[in-house]
């Protein structure tokens, strides 16, 4: 049997000389947001002692300081500080999903065995988190007696995965709306592979969790860039921070103005979770979610699930069950049991790329 190996990378910055650690992305995000040196350091968990020696440090590294102080009026972003959180924000979310690829080749590299093949008799599915693939799992082996390994990941690392070979299908999403082709632009390096096949699983609604009563009375992705707002976030390479990205560069917001924009969360129930303890004041993702935590939901966007396989596994014995499954009654019924669910016509299968046409 391979040992499994823990590996890890991270990403890196320093400018003329300074190394930009994560503490200090956090006091400028906090600072943004706040306009209070105090306020921000409190909420980025360092003293003000601690926060201003980050600050003035990093201001004598680079001959220019990151913050203005202004008498009687707070504490703002200078136009170096203002660049530098943009860039963070926008560059390291992009790199994130080619990152974690690394690791998990890597992974593979130094493994002591050749990565797990997948079961002759069995289906490996690997799929952006999904409620009715989650509990479709138990009833399709309960139906079948066929084995179904489920792992949720992002959707940029399902299709990855597949790319690789380590999984028999890959799970997706992409917004169901017009002018999406700079989102759909990510999916084709993969979608776009010869021999590649995907088909319309089901439709599900995205938008705001807010705890119950909405008592922020948060309507709009704008009002996310309120200073009274602490927001948590899904992972950069998911299909939700992927769709959010895009719905908030169309508005006009930006994410360096959103408090917790880099707090992360790895599913749509852990940041339903998140919102439902207090720890924040809304997150972005399914209505199912949100309902099963009590939390109240506002309605953004309608998208469309796909599922992606190489054209040659659709013809496996456990695949074709799978498949047959995903095409019932039940399943359907099933998902339309979801709340923001709806479950579509036969699954039909077309080359991938036409999808994101």
């Amino acid at each position: 049997m391979a040992q499994t190996h823990r590996i890890s990378a991270q990403i890196r910055w320093t400018l003329d000389g300074l190394d930009i650690e994560p503490r200090l992305v956090t006091l400028l995000e906090s600072v943004a947001r706040n306009g209070n040196l105090q306020a921000a350091a409190k909420s980025a968990g360092l003293s003000y002692r601690h926060a201003w020696g980050l600050l003035e440090a990093a201001g004598n590294t680079l001959g220019d300081q990151l913050v203005i102080r202004q008498q009687g009026r707070g504490t703002l972003l200078s136009p170096l500080g203002t660049k530098l959180l943009v860039g963070m924000v926008d560059v390291n979310g992009s790199l994130a999903a080619a990152l974690r690829e690394g690791e998990a080749r890597m992974a593979v590299h130094v493994a002591e065995a050749p990565a797990t093949p997948v079961a002759s008799t069995g289906v490996l599915l690997h799929a952006s988190h999904d409620l009715a693939l989650a509990q479709m799992r138990t009833l399709f082996a309960r139906a079948t007696g066929i084995g179904l390994e489920l792992q949720f990941h992002g959707s940029l690392d399902c299709l990855a995965a597949l790319r690789r070979k380590q999984c028999d299908l890959a799970g997706f999403h992409l917004p169901a709306i017009p002018g999406t082709r700079t989102l759909a632009a990510q999916f084709l390096p993969y979608l776009s592979l010869k021999g590649w096949q995907a088909t319309h699983l089901l439709d599900r609604t995205q938008g705001l969790m807010v705890r119950a009563g909405n008592p922020k009375q948060l309507h709009r992705l704008a009002d996310l860039a309120r200073p009274d707002v602490r927001f948590v976030n899904r992972q950069p390479g998911s299909g939700t921070r992927l769709c959010l990205d895009f719905l908030l560069a169309q508005q006009g917001v930006s994410p360096a103005g959103i408090h917790g924009y880099t707090h992360e969360e790895f599913t749509h129930a852990a940041v339903a979770a998140t919102v439902a303890s207090g720890m924040a004041d809304a997150a972005f993702g399914i209505e199912a979610a949100a309902r099963e935590h009590a939390l109240d939901f506002v309605p953004v966007v309608n998208e469309h699930y796909y599922l992606a396989a190489r054209q040659a596994s659709l013809a496996r014995p456990g695949v074709r069950a799978l498949l047959e499954y995903l095409d019932s009654r039940a399943f359907r019924r099933l998902v339309n049991s979801l709340d923001g669910y709806r479950s579509t016509a036969a699954l039909q299968w077309l080359p991938a790329t036409q999808i994101v046409r």
